[in-house]
């Protein structure tokens, strides 16, 4: 079951270029592009558009969590994404 809803709420005083605004801005990018492709099973260069988005946004979720644990789970749970497993 994927979830169909965007998440909208973008504070007017949000500083654009941290972590966690770049981590929401590709949350919604990502339920955008997998929505679309619900429908465009075969549009492969969005696929493909898909999987770098996905791993921009891990490779930021790793950092946060290795600088700031308090503020990843924080975001984690407000995005409503699961929490990456460790190796």
């Amino acid at each position: 079951m994927v979830k169909k809803k965007f998440i909208s709420v973008i504070s007017e005083e949000e500083n654009r270029g941290s972590i966690e605004f770049q981590v929401f801005s590709f949350t919604n990018k990502i339920r955008r592009l997998t929505s679309h492709l619900e429908f465009h099973r075969k549009d492969y260069l969005s696929q493909r558009g898909l999987r770098k988005i996905l791993g921009k946004r891990q490779r930021l979720l790793s950092y946060l969590s290795k600088k700031q644990k308090v503020s990843y789970k924080e975001l984690i749970n407000q995005l409503d994404i699961r929490e990456s497993k460790t190796r």
